[in-house]
């Protein structure tokens, strides 16, 4: 899979997140507690437009607590 830019990265990453949140029934409020992250932060990055970096250590954590893989954020949905 290729990007055209960050911006497009981050798109995608994001709406994946808040994607696979909402599939496991959890506000933005109780993922960031599970994560131990900012409200302001998980929700600058699920938001559309972001250009906010995170980490891959961030990433993965989502990931583990989401129980997907970490591959699955970087899949465009329709």
């Amino acid at each position: 899979m290729q990007f055209l830019n960050d911006e497009e990265v981050y798109q995608v990453i994001g709406s994946n997140i808040k994607y696979f949140r909402e599939m496991s029934g959890l506000t933005q409020i109780q993922l960031a507690e599970k994560l131990q992250i900012s409200i302001s932060y998980l929700s600058k990055i699920e938001a559309t437009g972001c250009t906010k970096s995170l980490s891959i250590s961030v990433l993965n954590h989502i990931a583990n607590t989401l129980d997907v893989n970490i591959t699955d954020f970087f899949q465009r949905r329709t």
